[in-house]
């Protein structure tokens, strides 16, 4: 009996596992839960928001890449 029991307690600790994962990577999981609930936060409609958003990327790149040029010339002048 003693084998036959753990057989079952692996099944069970493999299976739950598992069976969680299949769940959770379902499309229809996906797009109801994860995607409805993102476009709460951030609705799609917010152009003023989304330029915004676009000038902060633009400027945090340009930051960057003062910063990559300041690195390289004073690596050039050593």
């Amino acid at each position: 009996m003693g084998v036959k029991i753990e057989v079952f307690r692996m099944m069970l600790y493999l299976s739950f596992p598992v069976t969680m994962f299949w769940i959770s990577n379902q499309a229809e999981y996906f797009e109801e839960y994860i995607v409805k609930r993102k476009r709460e936060i951030f609705p799609p409609g917010e152009e003023l928001q989304r330029r915004e958003l676009e000038a902060f990327k633009e400027r945090m790149r340009a930051r960057k890449e003062q910063r990559m040029l300041k690195s390289l010339s004073a690596e050039s002048e050593n």
